[in-house]
């Protein structure tokens, strides 16, 4: 089959790993970027090989060569990207969150809707391998029926201070939005239901500061699900062992844990400190190989015009229930999710 091209919007952390790994696949080409930093621009088109660089996405999307757009871009700019690269008849894959406002993203799920083209939302660990068996376990009856839900996402400490500098000049769109919109797919998901009721809380004990751009550094929510099951997240930045990403399923007839400690790998180190199972450091690390599933996935969608199992309705809902927890925290009370 013709080689597929593609172009890379965003060239941050997460935007270098997508371009990387579209680099290393057969059958795709990693035709574009667009990024402002002239001099990351050149750094990657000189690592990958890149024909053509832009500093602006708008001018990257007149390449009439492109088949399809990678969005990495600030996550207040995905709606208005998406419809830019619908209006020029691209298949897209863009990074969560979809977007920051609800009535917006409706919106740009109409035009989604009016396109042929192929839109794939990036929640990665629906592409987990881990998280993949455990669907599975689930779906197949293999703890009954679910109870309670308990899904943790905590960033490393070591990279609390960048992200303090980053908060002050530029809102992430809050810890709901930011971070735990993951865990809120992954308990949509793994429950086949939707969250009608939230009540969150949250503080600053390690960054006090943060209080004054609005931002968290840990922070809870407890759910009601429509099925009657409980669901608990917890989001923070203050992991001093690594990055802990960690999920369990609690049914009728068992439960299932996954990743209860975030191992690197399956080595066991013996030294001064003990006995010593090393943590993954960082998400590049963790779901390495979820990234790379879910280009191959969006691009196998594109090859047999098949629709991709995350949606833009996925999107939206993991907003709109963000957004309910950000107002719980504000308001300090119970909130009832509006679909």
């Amino acid at each position: 089959m013709e080689t597929l091209k593609i172009g890379v919007a965003g060239l941050g952390r997460l935007g270098l790993i997508h371009a990387e790994n579209i680099y290393n696949m057969k059958g795709i080409e990693l035709t574009a970027i667009s990024n402002l930093d002239e001099k990351i621009n050149k750094k990657v088109k000189e690592k990958y090989k890149v024909p053509y660089t832009y500093t602006s996405y708008e001018d990257m999307l007149e390449n009439p060569e492109l088949d399809a757009v990678c969005i990495v871009t600030p996550s207040g700019f995905h709606t208005e990207h998406i419809r830019l690269a619908l209006a020029k008849n691209l298949h897209i894959f863009c990074e969560k969150p979809i977007g920051l406002d609800v009535e917006d993203i409706k919106n740009t799920i109409k035009v989604i809707e009016k396109h042929d083209r192929i839109f794939h939302l990036g929640f990665m660990r629906r592409y987990d391998e881990d998280y993949l068996y455990a669907k599975e376990l689930i779906d197949n009856g293999g703890i009954g029926d679910i109870s309670l839900i308990r899904s943790y996402s905590i960033d490393p400490i070591q990279e609390l201070d960048s992200f303090v500098n980053f908060a002050k000049k530029s809102p992430s769109g809050g810890l709901f939005l930011d971070m735990s919109v993951h865990d809120i797919d992954v308990i949509r998901w793994l429950t086949n239901s939707e969250i009608s009721t939230v009540w969150a809380t949250g503080n600053n004990k390690a960054a006090p500061e943060l209080s004054e751009v609005n931002e968290l550094d840990m922070g809870t929510v407890t759910m009601k699900l429509e099925n009657n099951v409980t669901a608990l997240l917890v989001a923070g930045r203050t992991a001093s062992h690594g990055y802990h990403v960690e999920t369990e399923i609690i049914g009728t007839k068992g439960m299932i844990r996954v990743a209860a400690a975030p191992e690197k790998n399956k080595v066991t180190v013996f030294n001064e400190h003990g006995t010593v199972r090393p943590s993954s450091q960082h998400f590049p690390e963790r779901f390495a190989r979820a990234y790379e599933n879910e280009i191959k996935d969006f691009v196998r969608c594109i090859r047999e015009n098949k629709s991709p199992e995350v949606t833009s309705l996925d999107g939206l809902r993991g907003t709109e229930v963000a957004l309910a927890c950000q107002k719980s925290f504000n308001e300090n009370k119970l909130v009832d999710v509006k679909y």
